[in-house]
């Protein structure tokens, strides 16, 4: 297959409100870093290529440069560019993509979900080439219902997907959707990638590629780190 150029876009620039931090949630301490940090090795360490797009608030840019220059190696830094994100999740990673300047690959991905795999991460990659995209997901394990005003009725839930990050594209693909405008039902990346008409391809996620949210999350966290 055709060595194109790899890039991840850590998306690090939301305020985390669920968690109840009077910081957002990507810069609280998991077995002694900053989630975000571990985000960013699980890149570093899945492929020596991969170029790091870390998109962050500007409140919290310096907090971000001390964190990288504290955990990271002078090699590993240099792999690492610092944008600032927008108004809401799908300019942020516009603003990432401003920064892609050759045809490649890149990788979205959540900077709160650090306990993404090497084997997920190199995944996406390879399915993102072969098929143009790739996007993890798992099936929903708990019954499902759904509710439309006064009624409610049960689905099967195998047919339910859990989606996940990374969100891996050809660049061409995703730089051609991101010039939409703006829309209130752009979810995630793969929604507005959908909304131009293309198709996305589910890849497997991976149950322990869980997204830090709440308290109990990086309790869960700590103990998935501790039996590695």
């Amino acid at each position: 297959m055709e060595n194109l150029t790899k890039y991840a876009i850590i998306v690090a620039g939301g305020i985390g409100s669920r968690m109840g931090s009077n910081i957002p949630k990507q810069y609280l301490t998991l077995r002694g870093q900053p989630i975000f940090i571990h985000s960013i090795k699980a890149f570093l360490n899945a492929d020596p290529y991969i170029k790091i797009i870390l998109v962050v608030s500007n409140e919290f840019q310096k907090n971000a440069q001390q964190y990288i220059k504290e955990f990271l190696l002078t090699e590993e830094q240099k792999r690492i560019e610092i944008t600032i994100g927008g108004e809401t999740r799908f300019h942020s990673v516009n603003n990432g993509l401003q920064c892609i300047h050759k045809q490649g690959i890149v990788a979205i991905h959540d900077a709160v979900r650090c306990l993404v795999s090497s084997k997920m991460i190199n995944n996406c990659y390879y399915q993102a080439q072969l098929l143009g995209s790739a996007i993890p997901a798992v099936t929903a394990t708990d019954s499902i219902r759904i509710a439309d005003k006064n009624e409610n009725h049960a689905i099967d839930r195998s047919t339910i997907k859990i989606i996940q990050t990374p969100q891996t594209f050809k660049t061409d693909l995703i730089l051609k959707a991101f010039k939409s405008d703006y829309n209130n039902n752009f979810t995630d990346e793969a929604s507005v990638v959908e909304f131009i008409g293309e198709k996305v391809h589910l890849i497997d996620g991976d149950y322990n590629n869980i997204k830090i949210t709440r308290p109990l999350d990086l309790i869960i966290a700590e103990n998935i780190l501790g039996n590695e």
